[in-house]
């Protein structure tokens, strides 16, 4: 990962990018049940945080050390570090766990589908990124078909239209704009030619710590007993969910473009609710069958795009 690989022509998906994609997207959709055991073992999210992104930074460092990868930054490089790091791993995922204090994990899902949507406007705004005819409708055919997906969630959330899950939404939706801007920030050419493993290293770092000093102020250490299905989904979350998936997936960034990148968190919710199916008895409808199915359907179209955002 030390070497940063031109970007892809117009059109192209790397043959390179293919297996990255397949990893993050299995991984991803688990990771929102490993959450989920976090939750209800009711130990402080901002512990929770901490020492999944501390773990994640440990591996990270080990992993560069072992690949005797760059470490090092200059200046300017743990500046832009710790900003990302507070962005993506402390201030993206305070606002997830609390929108899932108040809407449902599959509502969460299904918004985070639609990071394609500020990944693109962002990159269109801030790198000047085209965004094609074919990636539009590929975008709209997904999210239509997020939307079949969680039909009974959505017709839960209209039926209540409680001041909670308006709470949930917002949060959920500021969770998006952080976790947007440090995709975005990822294609930056400024950014492209600091070591990636160093940048994630260091801005695990900086989440995990933010996370931590945070929780210590708010009641100090954990006086809840941490059980060992806590401690294994914490593990899982950090090792793989964080270590093994962000440097490929901000590879895949690089290598396509934040909005294409963006697209496996399309298939995420779908592998989610596979697993909720074999884990938890959720039921399929047709609506949520063919909704699957045509989240997949944009996601091919959106990814043979002439003019993605790359």
């Amino acid at each position: 990962m030390s070497s940063i690989a031109p970007p892809a022509p117009v059109g192209v998906v790397p043959t390179r990018v293919i297996l990255p994609f397949i990893i993050v997207t299995l991984i991803w959709g688990s990771t929102w049940t490993a959450i989920r055991y976090q939750i209800e073992a009711g130990v402080d999210p901002f512990w929770s945080i901490g020492l999944r992104f501390g773990t994640a930074a440990i591996a990270m460092f080990a992993y560069g050390a072992f690949l005797r990868q760059p470490l090092r930054l200059p200046p300017a490089g743990y500046t832009y570090a710790v900003v990302f790091g507070s962005f993506q791993f402390f201030l993206n995922f305070v606002f997830v766990y609390q929108a899932q204090r108040y809407i449902t994990s599959g509502v969460v899902a299904m918004f985070f589908a639609l990071l394609i949507v500020p990944n693109a406007v962002l990159g269109r705004i801030f790198l000047k990124m085209p965004i094609g005819r074919e990636f539009l409708i590929g975008s709209a055919i997904a999210v239509a078909g997020m939307a079949l997906l969680f039909a009974h969630e959505i017709e839960v959330v209209a039926r209540e239209g409680s001041g909670r899950t308006a709470l949930g939404i917002g949060f959920v939706m500021i969770s998006l704009l952080f976790a947007s801007a440090a995709n975005v920030s990822q294609a930056a050419e400024r950014v492209r030619a600091l070591p990636p493993v160093a940048v994630l290293a260091w801005g695990m770092t900086a989440g995990g710590s933010f996370a931590i000093l945070t929780a210590l102020a708010r009641g100090g250490l954990p006086d809840t007993p941490l059980t060992p299905l806590y401690i294994g989904s914490t593990l899982y979350l950090g090792l793989l969910g964080s270590a093994l998936t962000f440097p490929l997936y901000f590879f895949m960034i690089r290598q396509i473009g934040p909005a294409r990148a963006a697209y496996s968190g399309v298939a995420v919710p779908v592998i989610a609710m596979i697993l909720s199916t074999l884990l938890e008895g959720y039921r399929w409808s047709i609506p949520a069958a063919f909704g699957s199915l045509l989240a997949l359907g944009g996601l091919v179209i959106a990814l043979r795009a002439r003019k993605p955002a790359a």
